[in-house]
């Protein structure tokens, strides 16, 4: 029996075991105990898997066995599609293919997997792998495919886990909104191909071979994305050397045109007359069009000009983000474009012939989840339809009627934001024979903003913020080398960072350049029943430049008073119901659009003999002021350098990229997508402490084990004396009985 009530305990706690294993197997779960949860799904991605209403599939390409650090992606990625298909409806599903590439574990179901992969635009990248001290390259499918009714979209390449996340929910929120936008668009979209039977008589002589066979391939290529579009795209094919129509709207829209002298044809020894041919595609819907090049201009050094024809074949997927963009996919976001502001392009610069850079980067990242309406307020004011207006760098004036466009566009309960740059960099003229000493010239800058601001409670100081905690440029090798301090960029640290602010949670450093301080002005803002929250501030070694500006490192210390030094606001973000600076005035008049200037002069006396009284001219267009308006949200920057290029990375994945969208988003009430933005950053640095608790840690580290362990042997050494005496004392006892 003894026997056999072992046997039977061990066959109860296998069982046991077993039954624990299977519940564990069915009842997973896991707890997330980083502090922003960043294993964890955020709540902007449950709810954008939860309001799928038409089935998604997630295919994965994605090679097996891969070398450090590509082989825990996988893994990563099979965890975040578990969440994805737990938090999600019905209609999320994934899968995983197999597309191993190396000899020996390709199969006839991996290669079919990988025609399948490229078939979808997934192609292999090179990753590098070290086998038996050797470096090798391996090729490796590391991608994903969307597939979201009759759409199609893809990652083509995962080389990270970084902001994998925001990538996937990004993807699935732009599908469900093309989809729903699609669905009810009225009118079609025309891909319009304008190409001058003309080039073929140079096309020869400019080798583009393959010319004529253009509308063909086009047309096959529209006809596939019909498919995803639900039959909205329209294909047309204009010839400009026959219809005139055509050429004149190809002139419209700046479509490149080529001309030529006369020359003997190399293929035909003909004599081929001057002429001139357009080509282009134009993408077009309603009155917004973009076009898109069909002939490459390169200029390639001692060659000279070249001429390359695309393959038309491959530009699906350049139609498909053009076709995006016109249909305004995503939600519309105003960028101010004339008062001298930054341009957003370089071509938009070229255009204009302004010497800012362009704000290349910034556009990228805003076209991937906004619609970019240009608005230029001398034209035609601020459209209804956005909800988001963004001012960066103005160095012209505003007109009375413009700022009270502005002025109403915030009362209207929408967004503004605010990127004033305090001075005006003037560039000193030199020629050649003289040499510029001073540098350029910065003037206080006046646009007229400053009024409203004002009303409000704001205001930007005629100063630039100056730092100890800077950037730090090093020095070469033949200036003596270390470092140079270049006080007016400062280093933002985490202590200068509101992280309470939901959108700067995970933000650590920042940097800025030629940064003026924000002034609040407590009293007008608790009049007005206006919330400021600073978002960043200056350190507490900071002091400020005024007067005279010179930027010259050389020349800048720091002051010898620390009671100089201060903390400085550097951007603020005001909420609630702003008071119009025009409430109790009347309303400015829209200044009239200027006529035409040229000799009609004869025409106009003519008609000036037959004119009548007429009514109307006795009238002029004034608007309604609101008062109060709903409630709107501020955000002011005192500089617009911090937009900029060398700012701001091309990938978008640097502290300032993601600090620039983050506070857009959060102007557009978009703060649940910021704070998942936000998940990439992993920089983390330290607090910095004083030298007495350096001292102190440093002590504590190097003494304070051994200490620790002659502390533990004394109470031992204690605790053996004790049962010691003790068991003397029994035993003297037991003695003397």
């Amino acid at each position: 029996m003894n026997r056999f009530g072992k046997y039977g305990k061990f066959l109860a706690y296998l069982v046991l075991v077993v039954l624990i294993n299977l519940a564990g197997i069915t009842l997973f779960f896991r707890i997330d105990l980083t502090k922003h949860h960043v294993y964890s799904l955020s709540k902007e991605s449950r709810n954008v898997v939860k309001t799928l209403k038409e089935p998604l599939t997630i295919k994965v390409f994605f090679t097996k066995n891969l070398p450090a650090p590509y082989n825990g992606i996988e893994r990563y990625l099979h965890d975040m599609l578990d969440e994805y298909a737990e938090a999600g409806n019905r209609y999320f599903n994934y899968k995983f293919y197999n597309v191993s590439t190396k000899e020996g574990e390709a199969t006839p179901e991996s290669r079919a997997n990988q025609k399948l992969a490229e078939n979808y635009g997934i192609t292999p990248v090179q990753v590098r792998n070290i086998e038996q001290d050797q470096v090798k390259f391996q090729k490796a499918f590391m991608g994903m495919v969307f597939i979201h009714g009759d759409m199609v979209d893809k990652i083509p390449a995962i080389t990270s886990t970084n902001g994998l996340e925001y990538k996937i929910t990004s993807t699935i929120r732009k599908m469900n909104n093309k989809i729903s936008t699609f669905l009810r668009l009225k009118g079609d979209v025309r891909i319009k191909l304008f190409l001058s039977s003309s080039l073929n008589r140079v096309a020869a002589a400019m080798r583009m071979k393959g010319l004529s066979e253009i509308p063909e391939k086009l047309k096959k290529v529209v006809e596939n994305l019909n498919g995803k579009y639900y039959g909205k795209l329209k294909f047309v094919s204009l010839d400009p050397s026959t219809d005139a129509k055509a050429a004149a709207e190809a002139k419209a829209h700046n479509l490149l045109t080529l001309k030529w002298r006369e020359f003997r044809n190399p293929r035909t020894g003909e004599q081929e007359p001057a002429g001139s041919g357009t080509a282009g595609i134009l993408v077009q819907y309603k009155d917004k069009a973009q076009e898109i090049p069909l002939i490459l201009v390169e200029q390639i050094p001692l060659i000279g000009t070249q001429y390359r024809l695309e393959d038309v074949s491959k530009l699906g997927d350049t139609i498909s983000g053009v076709v995006d963009s016109v249909v305004d996919i995503n939600e519309k976001i105003g960028y101010l474009t004339d008062h001298g502001t930054i341009p957003l392009s370089s071509f938009a610069a070229a255009m204009g012939q302004q010497s800012k850079p362009a704000l290349e980067n910034l556009q990228k990242m805003l076209s991937e989840t906004y619609s970019i309406s240009r608005v230029r307020l001398k034209d035609k004011g601020i459209p209804d339809d956005i909800n988001c207006l963004i001012i960066a760098g103005p160095t012209e004036p505003f007109s009375k009627y413009e700022l009270f466009e502005i002025d109403q566009f915030l009362m209207k309960g929408k967004s503004l934001a605010l990127f004033l740059d305090p001075f005006h960099e003037l560039k000193m003229q030199q020629n050649q024979y003289q040499f510029n000493r001073q540098g350029p010239v910065y003037i206080p800058n006046r646009t007229g903003l400053e009024k409203l601001l004002a009303h409000y409670g704001l205001s930007v100081q005629d100063a630039l913020v100056l730092d100890k905690k800077c950037y730090k440029q090093k020095l070469p090798q033949i200036y003596g080398g270390g470092e140079k301090p270049i006080y007016f960029a400062p280093i933002i640290q985490t202590a200068g960072i509101n992280e309470k602010l939901p959108y700067m949670e995970n933000i650590k450093e920042l940097v800025t350049i030629k940064a003026a301080p924000v002034e609040l002005k407590k009293d007008t803002l608790k009049d007005n029943k206006l919330t400021a929250d600073i978002i960043f501030s200056s350190s507490p070694e900071s002091w400020l430049m005024k007067g005279q500006i010179n930027l010259n490192p050389m020349f800048i210390h720091p002051p010898v008073e620390k009671g100089q030094m201060k903390s400085y606001p550097l951007a603020v973000m005001v909420s609630g119901k702003f008071p119009s600076y025009f409430a109790g005035k009347p309303a400015p008049v829209k200044p009239a659009k200027a006529g035409k200037t040229t000799a009609d002069k004869k025409t106009k006396n003519k008609k000036a003999k037959k004119k009548t009284e007429n009514p109307a001219g006795n009238i002029s267009e004034s608007g309604t002021v609101i008062s109060t308006g709903a409630p709107g949200k501020l955000l002011l920057i005192g500089t617009s350098e911090i937009l900029k290029d060398n700012v701001i990375d091309k990938e978008g994945n640097s502290p300032n990229a993601t600090f620039a969208m983050n506070v857009i988003d959060a102007l557009n009430n978009r703060v649940e997508t910021a704070k998942l933005r936000s998940k990439v950053q992993q920089f983390n640095p330290l607090k910095e402490t004083s030298a007495a608790v350096k001292t102190t840690v440093k002590v504590l580290n190097i003494a304070g084990l051994p200490i620790l362990v002659i502390l533990f042997g004394f109470l031992v050494l204690w605790r053996r004396s004790v049962r010691k005496r003790r068991i003397q004392w029994m035993f003297n006892s037991g003695k003397k009985e």
